[in-house]
């Protein structure tokens, strides 16, 4: 007796979700494009808090990486509202800014990378992150 398998076997790897949240848009899309050269990422690009809110209502990403300056809400807000979903908690976060509170930082455990960064840079943080 053989066993039929109809599905297609596939070699690709499954991609890593990010949720990225960055208000200048040709930096947000710079950072999607490296992301998504090295083949393991989907990215989701919101350019404010309300955007990614709105998002996850749809995706359930692996990392939010998070800028600290944002129209609206700044990020720190965002996180705790994001961290505040249910089933979201757990996600971790990457803050990349130029300018960020580092108090807030200290009391929510969070890493960050200073904008202008190494694109090593932030590619180790995340998958440090979402190897974590």
């Amino acid at each position: 007796m053989s066993i039929s398998n109809d599905l297609p076997i596939t070699n690709k790897p499954l991609l890593k979700t990010i949720l990225l949240v960055e208000d200048d848009v040709s930096i947000g899309e710079l950072l999607m494009d490296v992301l998504k050269e090295e083949g393991l990422y989907k990215i989701v690009l919101a350019t404010d808090g309300f955007q990614a809110l709105k998002a996850i209502r749809t995706i359930h990403p692996l990392l939010f990486v998070l800028d600290y300056q944002l129209p609206g809400m700044d990020g720190f807000e965002l996180y705790d509202r994001l961290h505040a979903t249910e089933g979201l908690g757990d996600i971790p976060a990457l803050f990349v800014s130029a300018n960020v509170p580092l108090q807030e930082l200290e009391k929510r455990h969070l890493q960050y990378i200073r904008k202008p960064f190494e694109l090593d840079q932030l590619l180790e943080a995340i998958e440090k992150h979402i190897a974590a």
